[in-house]
């Protein structure tokens, strides 16, 4: 469920289109496009909200970005574009953009519906899970222990994000891969949040080696209910660091 950040270009321009000709004689463009200057920009600003340097609420001024970033204001205008549909900012006529303010209400429903799609989605990939499956979950996790020890909160998100990734890919189910792509910003907005509580991480990390032994054991009622837990836990931790702001 997580975004690409890897890779990332530094030209507008696509590459030099290369061709090949089929067995049939059709022509198959095989050309492979860099990340644009747009794409970086969103990505830069993606992570700048989800790490919290732009704070919910906050307005975002086309200048300033423009300025910050040293790119034109079209790329500007089109990551802001992205990001709207990914619902992280608003764009209100008159008053431009700022970041989207998730209400605990509105969190609470995303961590109802996460409990019960991520639940099924570990409860089928302990029916399947390949060893390289299982392998790639254990490299991610590593890698998740490592940024929290560096404390790296853009590497907690994107290697969170690659565990569920294999998950995701690997559970059989692409209906509910599909649902929680819809959600996927705003799950990291919250991750982002509950992990920024002192010791968060760790417990996550725990939470997530849970699930990956009951996957390894083909423990289908093991890790679901680990999955389940593991999402009411950062339900917990993200209530908490909301509490401040609906006593505000």
């Amino acid at each position: 469920m997580g975004q690409d950040h890897q890779g990332r270009g530094n030209s507008d321009q696509p590459v030099a289109s290369r061709t090949e000709k089929s067995p049939t004689g059709a022509i198959v463009d095989l050309k492979i496009e860099p990340q644009t200057v747009q794409t970086q920009t969103a990505n830069r600003l993606r992570d700048a909200i989800l790490s919290g340097y732009f704070t919910p609420g906050q307005r975002l001024i086309e200048a300033d970005l423009c300025e910050m970033m040293k790119v034109s204001r079209t790329s500007v205008r089109e990551a802001l574009r992205r990001l709207e549909a990914e619902k992280l900012i608003t764009i209100v006529p008159n008053r431009g953009p700022s970041v989207a303010e998730i209400t605990w209400e509105e969190a609470k429903e995303i961590y109802d519906v996460r409990a019960i799609l991520e639940g099924e989605v570990a409860a089928l990939l302990a029916e399947r899970a390949t060893a390289e499956e299982k392998r790639e979950m254990a490299q991610a996790l590593a890698a998740f222990v490592k940024a929290d020890e560096a404390d790296d909160a853009i590497g907690r998100l994107n290697t969170t994000s690659r565990f569920y990734d294999v998950m995701l890919r690997g559970c059989g189910n692409r209906i509910i891969g599909e649902m929680l792509q819809g959600l996927v910003a705003r799950i990291n907005f919250l991750r982002a949040r509950s992990m920024s509580r002192p010791g968060r991480a760790k417990y996550s990390a725990s939470e997530m080696r849970r699930i990956l032994r009951a996957i390894e054991k083909k423990d289908a009622a093991g890790a679901r209910a680990a999955a389940v837990e593991h999402v009411r836990n950062a339900c917990a931790a993200a209530e908490a660091v909301f509490e401040p702001r609906r006593a505000a």
